[in-house]
């Protein structure tokens, strides 16, 4: 491929092992949850990397991220590329951080070489991608794409009952404006593909052409203390009971889908959670997904249904607190052509797939053109401290990212 550029993969690892040390976890991944001191840490030292790479910095309302490198004309439309710096509670060094250090590789990149765009170049870091913290996940891309009015967001509590607004408050980074949504010409998300096929494959690129339909909720079921021993199993009103019926089944309703379907109940908060005592309540956190959206629906139709035998045979009240879904999407068709031309160009494997993970991407491809990029990981391992890329095998996609995103800034 005529004039094709090439990041500095060096210089792209050591940005990612810096990151690597801020919230380190104990098995060598990260723990760094959205709006803590560590996430601070982190943002503060992307900021100033994007400054000393010759950006101006903008941040909105719920505390998006956004990096400009100034384009020749800019009145036009600018290009995104974006993920999150937040992670699991024991999650890996690359999640989501791969794609946000790797737009600011490309900036670096394109000032290395003198290389002018018509368009200006914007990287974003999206607030609370993760979902761990503050629920529901993709929160400040959902915030910024009308999926999620501002205020609700700024309103939602963490376990300790703190809000997001006061957070981003706290660490500095609840802006005053709101960007705006209507001004983006495209979208480009780059991350780990947080699956084993890439690799198992030897191919270097994955082009995202949608997503599995999504549905998460939280489920609250409340009942009544009682003593463990003296009380009959007739007179008790146990909401553990409940949710273990909804648990068992959920997993039974995944089982059955195989093996296209997911079905998974990955947190349970029970009061008081004490030695002795029937518990008072019990909130279950279920997420089901499914490539096909009609056959999502049923499921998660058929954990709602069974909301009403687990509260019966436990003698407990239940309901639906909170719900959210995502991935019913298909990405921008021009821009998968063009990722992969480039991909063909560059001479670089690749093949098309959907993701079963949620990303930021979704909310935002209601809004503008978007597109994604995966690359492999190891295993397949994700959520977990043993995450692990290479870099041989990551800077194959990090420069199709970056001549894609070239491309389409000079149009």
């Amino acid at each position: 491929m005529t004039n094709a550029l090439e990041i500095d993969g060096r210089r792209l690892w050591d940005t990612l092992m810096v990151s690597a040390t801020i919230g380190a976890g104990m098995k060598g991944g990260l723990c760094r949850l959205a709006l803590t001191d560590q996430d601070k840490t982190m943002r503060d030292l992307f900021v100033r990397w994007c400054r000393e790479a010759g950006c101006s910095v903008e941040i909105d309302k719920v505390g998006n991220i956004f990096a400009r490198r100034i384009g020749l004309d800019p009145a036009l439309k600018p290009v995104l590329i974006g993920s999150h710096l937040d992670t699991q509670i024991a999650g890996g060094r690359f999640d989501g951080i791969l794609g946000v250090l790797a737009g600011l590789e490309v900036v670096r990149t394109l000032n290395d070489k003198g290389v002018q765009t018509r368009r200006s170049i914007e990287v974003v870091c999206w607030t609370n991608e993760e979902g761990v913290r503050f629920q529901p996940p993709m929160m400040g891309a959902g915030a910024f794409a009308g999926v999620h009015d501002v205020d609700w967001v700024l309103a939602q509590p963490d376990d300790a009952g703190t809000l997001l607004g006061a957070e981003l408050a706290r660490i500095g980074y609840r802006g005053e404006q709101d960007r705006d949504r209507t001004d983006i010409d495209c979208y480009f998300e780059l991350h780990i593909e947080q699956g084993p096929v890439l690799e198992e494959e030897g191919v270097d690129v994955g082009i995202v052409t949608g997503g599995f339909t999504s549905f998460g909720a939280e489920i609250h079921f409340t009942g009544e203390n009682a003593h463990c021993g003296p009380t009959p199993m007739k007179a008790r009103k146990d909401p553990l009971v409940a949710a273990a019926i909804l648990i068992a089944k959920a997993n039974e309703i995944g089982w059955g889908y195989e093996p296209n379907g997911r079905a998974t109940c990955a947190r349970i908060e029970v009061s008081p959670n004490r030695y002795g005592i029937i518990a008072d309540s019990a909130d279950v956190i279920v997420d089901v997904r499914h490539p096909d959206a009609g056959t999502a629906a049923e499921m998660y139709r058929e954990v709602l249904d069974t909301i009403a035998i687990a509260t019966k045979q436990a003698r407990v009240v239940g309901a639906v607190v909170k719900e959210w879904s995502f991935g019913n999407i298909a990405f921008d068709a021009g821009l998968i052509n063009l990722i992969r031309t480039v991909s063909a160009d560059l001479g670089v494997s690749h093949k098309h797939m959907l993701s079963a993970a949620g990303h930021d991407a979704y909310h935002v491809s209601k809004v503008a053109p978007a597109a994604m990029i995966f690359t492999p990981c190891r295993n397949g391992i994700t959520h977990n401290e043993a995450e692990h890329i290479e870099l041989e095998y990551t800077v194959p996609g990090v420069n199709v990212l970056l001549n894609a995103v070239v491309r389409r800034a000079n149009t």
